[in-house]
């Protein structure tokens, strides 16, 4: 399969106008974040408070149409801040679990590869043994998570996803 353009916020950067945010103030936290549109692409800022049980951000793009049947991964092309974020990805069969690989980009823009045999299965924040295979062909959709007790302002950039 060649590569195939999920989102391309340098060339739609109004795309991240349909991605929402689902913070820590769903379990009573206090913690803020948005996706914005930017110069470069799109962002996924805000911040992290480990107050009133709190401790996580995170945003989700809105329903993916493409079949991810022939994709092995995604390829991401990120600018971080020094801090750990994950990719999460939800599929049909999964509920409730999200499907995550770590991520740590670094200061300047990078491509990374996630390959989608090193996603593991989470629901609440633990880690789940006994769930089903990852299903590419499965996915509703994908986002970004920043927990693991980072507190403070964050910024994590996004250009482009793509389906390889």
């Amino acid at each position: 399969m060649p590569p195939s353009t999920l989102f391309d916020f340098t060339a739609a950067p109004d795309a991240a106008a349909a991605w929402r945010s689902l913070d820590d103030p769903v379990m009573g936290g206090v913690s803020e974040s948005q996706f914005i549109a930017t110069e470069g692409g799109a962002a996924f800022t805000g911040e992290v408070s480990l107050e009133q049980g709190g401790g996580f951000c995170s945003v989700r793009a809105p329903a993916l149409t493409e079949d991810l049947r022939g994709a092995h991964g995604l390829r991401l092309r990120l600018r971080g801040d020094g801090k750990h974020y994950w990719l999460t990805m939800y599929t049909e069969a999964g509920g409730s679990l999200s499907y995550r690989a770590s991520l740590q980009p670094p200061a300047d823009w990078t491509p990374i590869t996630v390959p989608f045999d090193t996603l593991t299965a989470y629901r609440r924040g633990s880690h789940v043994a006994d769930a089903p295979p990852f299903a590419p062909d499965q996915v509703r959709t994908l986002g970004f998570l920043i927990a693991d007790e980072q507190a403070g302002p964050f910024r994590l950039e996004i250009a482009q996803i793509q389906a390889v």
